[in-house]
């Protein structure tokens, strides 16, 4: 007499359409197992004494991996839909926001949209893991340093208010969002943002904003301490190519800046040219290490433009708190 038992599996290209199994059972112990996978068989064989026994593992272990993958694929499926489904929601608010923010803002307005950004997120440093771009500005109007400051934020809470009707979005987004709005509108290079930071409820600790006075030595000193290489500071700086610090076209985003710079107009005798930049600026050209990236960036803008998109994204993301993932 003997035990049989038969596995019959049918794995299709989709997966596995069905699983049976039939068993009777005999004695004495003698058995023998056949597993059927297409045209393919396997049979193993037992008997009593031990003398001899065959396991079908390749088998069982192929119908394991079979409905495991029955299982497991439409939950990965369903990650995918998920995540396409979020990121297709952030993409549709993020329109939302810029499509607000281009309502109040123009080219006259963008330089001082542009410090916004950077005295809200210019507060962040490392050791101390402090500040960052967290929207503690509307806190901090009194400072010297954020001397009108103040008319811009009112620019942009035109278009917050706007948008809070539907969903309320942080000050630390807006100002982010309107600062690569602002570049964008200038003709400077597209800057993607990502939203989700979350707002301080109380103000940054003072003195962390690079004074204008600084020698390059210190700008550098300072900037390092919030995490930015020289290279990056240079970039940024950049961002005076905007408005009346006599670097070109005021409403123009471009590398003027740069080549201004290099020309060093300010050692002119009289004339406006001698009020051209802030000491900060003029500092820069006086240092090896800032010269090659000005002269590079006078060179090429494209390599500007690229450089500044990443630093302002570094920016705007350091020292931020972020709303947790669903």
């Amino acid at each position: 007499m003997s035990n049989t038992i038969a596995v019959d599996c049918w794995l299709l290209s989709s997966g596995v359409s069905s699983f049976t199994s039939t068993s009777k059972l005999y004695f004495p112990a003698n058995f023998s197992r056949t597993a059927h996978f297409g045209s393919n068989t396997i049979r193993a064989s037992a008997t009593t004494n031990g003398s001899s026994e065959g396991v079908i593992y390749k088998a069982l272990s192929c119908g394991r991996r079979a409905l495991l993958s029955m299982i497991t694929l439409p939950l990965v499926m369903l990650c995918e839909r998920i995540n396409s489904s979020v990121g297709a929601i952030a993409a549709d608010e993020s329109f939302r926001l810029r499509e607000e923010i281009r309502k109040v803002l123009s080219k006259g307005k963008a330089a001082g949209v542009l410090r916004l950004v950077f005295h809200d997120a210019g507060t962040f440093e490392i050791d101390e893991k402090t500040g960052g771009m967290n929207g503690s500005i509307v806190y901090e109007f009194d400072r010297p340093e954020n001397k009108g400051l103040k008319k811009s934020l009112k620019i942009l809470d035109k278009a917050k208010s706007q948008i809070d009707l539907v969903q309320s979005v942080s000050w630390a987004d807006i100002i982010a969002l309107a600062g690569a709005e602002a570049v964008s509108l200038c003709g400077g290079p597209s800057i993607p943002i990502q939203l989700g930071r979350i707002d301080s409820m109380v103000p940054d600790p003072e003195g962390k904003l690079p004074e204008e006075s600084l020698d390059a030595t210190s700008l550098k000193q300072c900037f390092e301490r919030k995490g930015f290489s020289t290279q990056e500071l240079v970039a940024l700086s950049g961002a005076h190519t905007l408005g009346s610090k006599g670097f070109g076209n005021p409403t123009v985003f471009d590398n003027e800046y740069f080549k201004i710079l290099m020309e060093k107009p300010w050692l002119s005798s009289g004339g406006m040219t001698s009020m051209v930049g802030l000491p900060s600026d003029r500092a820069l050209v006086e240092d090896d290490e800032c010269v090659g990236w000005i002269s590079k960036y006078a060179d090429d803008q494209s390599l500007f433009f690229d450089d500044f998109k990443n630093a302002y994204t570094k920016l705007v993301d350091t020292g931020a708190t972020w709303k947790k993932a669903l």
